[in-house]
């Protein structure tokens, strides 16, 4: 393990917009257990689209695309607060 500093853009809690040192552009830190359930989502929409379930599936997709989206309105919204450029 390696201790660095980094600089934090966000409030701490999950999701939190930081950016390690000798990175041009902040990340964003995603806790194990929200890392797991975006898999496990994504599995999911596997699983249905095999099944034939395309409406249920359709379903779970558009609940992770507007998780995914809330995520980088909360990224944007820390690059513009601080004056950094978008990296797309």
């Amino acid at each position: 393990m390696e201790r660095v500093e980094a600089e934090l853009f966000t409030d701490g809690g999950n999701d939190a917009v930081v950016r390690l040192p000798g990175r041009n552009f902040p990340g964003v830190l995603i806790q194990g257990d929200t890392l797991s359930t975006l898999q496990a989502d994504v599995a999911e929409i596997v699983e249905l689209c095999a099944a034939g379930d395309l409406e249920e599936a359709r379903h779970v997709a558009s609940l992770l695309q507007a998780d995914l989206g809330t995520k980088l309105v909360r990224y944007t919204e820390a690059l513009e607060a601080h004056g950094i450029s978008r990296p797309f």
